[in-house]
């Protein structure tokens, strides 16, 4: 286990530990730094529990006790990469959830990098690059992800369209062939809706790339995967860090997509950003 999954680990496993292991979750979630000079006695009397249930809390996420536990956290926190809270609470202020909210990105985002398979993302690109025209589905906050990806692609000349109504979806799935593309957008990969929409696309006999959980419903109809597992509780609470996860994806697609078409495509990209050079204010002058 790495020393960032261990932090990591500890955070996404919150709602599975019995009410002692909670406590001593919090208490270390609270202060890792505090925790890593901590000893077993100090966390326990914090957590007040036993301190044997601080020995078998370490031992749950796979150390061999709380030395060895110390010294992987103290590891995580000096890698500089950031830890992720606890969830924000009904009592933070400011002050508190605006950090917390900053840590668990960044870190959804470390994690995400450590885990996407570059063999995919190539694979992807190719897919991307060949096709006739793409289609982008996503629902709720997965919509605006859709959308933000219609939006780099039409760049490319290659016919981009996003959608975030089902109907509209399992039109243009049933409308699709061989040539075209359809990514799917979806943080659990358990929507119904989309699950059926990938199953009606592959049966047209278009490229189906899902940008969601891996091992989910929906991966067992999607040509390709890109795996974005998210801790997020998208079940309970609105979906915040996955949707950021989903637009890095988009830009490292875009910027694979871009680099494959060559130099001399970028006149053209230039051509486009520089169309909306007089719809613009001038910049202020430096005082």
């Amino acid at each position: 286990m790495t020393t960032f999954n261990l932090v990591q680990e500890i955070s996404s496993a919150l709602e599975s530990l019995n009410r002692s292991e909670r406590k001593v979750a919090d208490v270390i979630l609270s202060d890792p730094q505090a925790a890593t000079r901590a000893s077993i006695a100090a966390l326990a009397q914090l957590a007040k529990v036993s301190e044997p249930t601080v020995n078998r809390f370490c031992k749950r996420f796979n150390t061999a006790g709380f030395p060895d536990f110390k010294l992987h956290l103290a590891q995580s926190l000096a890698s500089g990469v950031p830890y992720v809270t606890r969830n924000v609470e009904p009592d933070d202020t400011a002050e508190r959830y605006t950090p917390k909210i900053f840590e668990a990105t960044m870190a959804s985002l470390t994690m995400a990098k450590e885990r996407l398979s570059i063999a995919e993302v190539d694979l992807t690109v190719d897919q991307l690059i060949q096709a006739k025209q793409i289609l982008f589905f996503g629902l709720g906050a997965c919509g605006s992800v859709a959308q933000d990806a219609q939006h780099k692609f039409f760049r490319f000349n290659i016919p981009a369209v996003a959608y975030d109504d089902v109907l509209m979806m399992r039109m243009a799935a049933a409308a699709s062939g061989t040539g075209d593309v359809i990514v799917i957008f979806s943080n659990t990969g358990r929507t119904r809706e989309l699950v059926e929409v990938a199953e009606i696309a592959r049966n047209s006999g278009a490229t189906v790339v899902g940008i969601t959980n891996p091992g989910s419903p929906l991966t067992q109809y999607c040509t390709s995967v890109l795996g974005i597992q998210e801790p997020e509780d998208t079940d309970v609470y609105m979906p915040m860090v996955s949707r950021i996860v989903h637009l890095v994806v988009v830009d490292i697609l875009a910027t694979g997509v871009t680099l494959r078409r060559g130099p001399h495509f970028l006149p053209h990209l230039r051509r486009i950003k520089e169309s909306l050079r007089g719809t613009r204010y001038p910049a202020k002058p430096e005082e």
